[in-house]
């Protein structure tokens, strides 16, 4: 039991989540199934080993942590395991996931060892479907394997464990100082420059599409560091002559998808799940049905000058068991551990002091000069007669005899006297005499058939471009080449050619930007080979949509992906420059340049403003204040009012009684407040204006609504009041039944 269980178990996390049971335990963290009690659910709950989060290397491993939760969260799709919550339970870091109810891609390839073509484009397309919303949200997984890939219950993927994920903005693992992931999944870009990229997570996905097609992972060692070898300097053999029958589509995409070059590759898994949709809808039924048949343990051997060899056996001779082939892996928790060297391939010298390499491609030469079948070969005086290989006992080369199995005549083992010059010329002459026969056999009788059907007679070579110069002893590629001239040169030549098109952003339109082959002097074949080239079509244009800033439209409800669409791929959306409106909603476009209905280059940089919508402000307090008050502060806030009177025996005139929101509620731009303003009291008590100023008297009267009637009937000198009517203390409608003011008349003097 680890640690972090021992702290857990029947225990309650941040007051929530119940410990059930421990799920898994890696190298950093354990994961526990718990049931949320707050939303009474099911969650995995992962929590990091006590001695990381003591240990001198904390602060990496919490930024694996933030950066796993932060990672997912960021991604909406349902091939993704989606992460709830994190926090910390007793200094320990925790994350929250959602509970998967199924097993991982590697117990389901461990049951079923092959999988047929259906299910394996099923998986893979639900697999790259999850990874192009991380990589349209900018994010790399960097650890994609069969251990991190999910089947629920229904069979359906979900992709988890982002500890290792980075912004495509910083696909570089430098920061680190490690080599992290799976050895057996590890791009070569990863391994040489360690470079995080889109490519590299489907390099991974085209490695496991190997796997479970035909049961094995396709570069196998005990030793990691032999595998990394093989990723950076050996192709992945093609699953045409791993499986045969296969369809060659499919052959071709996985091999596109582990191209050792970053540019052979898609650009991301949302340009991989198209072509894998091609791809699949141009497969018929049978095709689909495809199954290649459980990988058994080896039995026959191959021996090479008496060395028994598995056909398993790994770059540096040890042999690896099926079982293990897929578990060799780097050291993925000890952080600050520099990235293993890739060391130089392995040589074994031979016994004439060569490297085997060299022999190799010496019988291979051999092989393409001669007719096996009448060729003899001679040792040399300086090798050994005992250890002189025959032909046909190295796989390189079979049909070659031991000197022991030739003629004594052509062993040069004639029991001459010792010392007899003439015997020693006779010998070499009748060496000479045989090779003679033979060249002369050759060009006259099976020599033909071999030069038009297996010799230099049976296939072009690949004619040099006109306009591309070459420097001397270099490898010479037809990229950048005219098409239309060359074309032109390989029909001369009589070299078939099959031609497709594409857009490039650094190849000039009308130039080859991609050959198979592509090497001046390679061999085409007569009977069945042709060269394929990808024409450039120049850099590909994109068109601003017309509706992208009419928020009604399809275009303009979904600015960003509208412009992804239409093939834009810098788009510079800054969300701290996105502003409110009161008429735009929120996610649409308020502004993009260039312009709607612009054409230019997809690599253009287009600039977005979206909407936040309408601000949010907190309803102001205007209780009590005048009705001009309520209404200068309400409208700033771009509140929409709506004013109402009624009578109030506690609220003068023309004051504000009541709102119908709180103060401080929060409230948006263009939101309605109803306002109910104060006509005063109903009826009051007649107040005593005798003896005030005529001036005074009415002011005091208005203010209850009342209307002032003057009255002077001996003159008004001094204009004081000395009558009123109705008397003061009496009861009075401030309001007539019509609806007119009452009239009060004051008699002044």
């Amino acid at each position: 039991m680890s640690e972090a269980e021992d702290t857990t178990r029947d225990r309650i996390i941040d007051g929530r989540y119940r410990i059930l049971r421990k799920v898994a335990e890696g190298g950093m963290a354990t994961v526990y199934e718990a049931l949320d009690e707050r939303l009474n659910r099911h969650v995995a709950v992962k929590v990091m080993h006590t001695q990381l989060a003591q240990g001198p290397h904390r602060a990496q491993f919490e930024e694996r942590f933030r950066r796993e939760a932060q990672s997912a969260a960021a991604i909406a799709n349902p091939h993704i395991v989606q992460v709830y919550d994190t926090g910390l339970f007793e200094g320990l870091d925790y994350l929250v996931m959602e509970y998967v109810h199924g097993i991982s891609l590697r117990q389901e390839m461990g049951r079923q060892v092959t999988f047929n073509l259906r299910e394996t484009m099923r998986i893979l397309g639900e697999i790259l479907d999850g990874l192009s919303s991380a990589h349209q949200a900018g994010v790399v997984h960097r650890d994609i394997k069969p251990e991190n890939i999910l089947l629920n219950d229904r069979g359906h993927v979900e992709i988890t464990d982002f500890g290792l994920a980075r912004a495509a903005s910083q696909a570089t693992l430098s920061s680190t100082g490690m080599l992290l992931g799976t050895a057996a999944y590890l791009a070569p870009e990863t391994i040489e420059n360690n470079q995080a990229t889109p490519q590299g997570d489907l390099y991974a996905v085209g490695i496991m599409a190997y796997e479970m097609l035909t049961g094995t992972v396709p570069f196998a060692s005990q030793n990691p560091v032999t595998i990394v070898f093989k990723h950076v300097h050996e192709d992945v053999p093609a699953l045409s002559k791993v499986c045969p029958g296969i369809d060659p589509d499919v052959s071709d995409m996985v091999t596109r998808l582990t191209s050792r070059s970053i540019a052979g590759r898609p650009k991301d898994a949302t340009q991989a799940l198209q072509e894998l949709n091609l791809v699949q809808h141009g497969l018929s039924m049978q095709a689909l049905q495809f199954i290649m048949p459980a990988p058994h343990a080896p039995e026959a051997t191959n021996s090479t000058n008496g060395v028994q060899q598995t056909s398993d056996a790994t770059a540096d001779g040890s042999s690896l068991p099926q079982s293990d082939k897929h578990d060799a892996t780097t050291d993925m928790d000890q952080p600050d551990s520099p990235a293993p060297p890739v060391p130089a391939p392995p040589q074994t010298p031979g016994r004439d002091g060569t490297d085997r390499a060299t022999s190799a491609e010496t019988r291979r030469y051999i092989l393409n000069d001669v007719n096996p079948e009448q060729t003899q070969v001679m040792s040399s005086p300086a090798t050994n007669p005992s250890e002189t290989t025959r032909i046909g006992s190295d796989p390189l080369a079979p049909g070659l005899q031991s000197d022991a199995e030739l003629p004594a005549e052509a062993q040069g083992e004639e029991q001459l006297p010792s010392g007899s010059g003439s015997r020693k010329k006779g010998k070499r002459a009748l060496i000479i005499a045989l090779i003679v026969i033979l060249v002369l056999a050759l060009a006259g009788g099976g020599g033909g058939s071999w030069w038009y059907f297996m010799g230099p007679g049976s296939y072009h070579t690949l004619p040099k471009p006109d306009d591309i110069s070459c420097a001397e002893n270099q490898a010479c590629k037809v990229i950048g080449a005219d098409f239309a001239k060359y074309s032109r040169t390989l029909k001369v030549a009589g070299i078939e050619m099959e031609s497709a098109y594409d857009f490039s952003d650094s190849v000039a339109k009308g130039a080859i930007m991609a050959a198979d082959p592509d090497t001046v002097g390679s061999r085409i074949s007569k009977r069945m080979g042709r060269v394929k080239l990808t024409v450039s079509k120049g850099v590909r244009e994109a068109t601003v949509p017309e509706n992208l800033l009419t928020a009604d439209t399809a275009e303009g409800k979904d600015p960003l992906q509208a412009l992804k669409t239409a093939g834009f791929s810098r788009i510079d959306h800054d969300q701290s420059k996105d502003q409110y409106s009161m008429d735009i909603p929120e996610g649409a476009a308020i502004s993009v340049d260039p312009a709607p209905g612009t054409r230019t280059r997809h690599d253009t940089q287009v600039t977005l403003v979206l909407s936040k919508g309408k601000m949010p402000v907190a309803m102001p307090d205007v209780v009590g204040k005048s009705r001009e008050e309520a209404k200068a502060a309400l409208e700033a806030l771009r509140l929409t009012v709506n004013y109402r009177e009624d009578w109030s025996d506690k609220v003068p005139r023309n004051r504000v009684v009541s709102a119908s929101h709180q103060a401080q509620e929060q409230l948006h731009w263009g939101d309605t407040v109803d306002v109910v303003v104060s006509k005063g009291p109903q009826a009051i008590s007649m107040p005593d204006v005798k003896g005030k100023s005529q001036d005074e008297a009415t002011r005091i009267l208005e203010g209850y609504g009342l209307k002032v009637n003057i009255s002077a009937p001996l003159g008004n000198l001094t204009h004081t009041v000395r009558i009123q009517d109705p008397e003061p203390g009496s009861q009075v409608k401030v309001v007539n039944d019509d609806g007119s003011p009452a009239v009060v008349t004051l008699t002044v003097v």
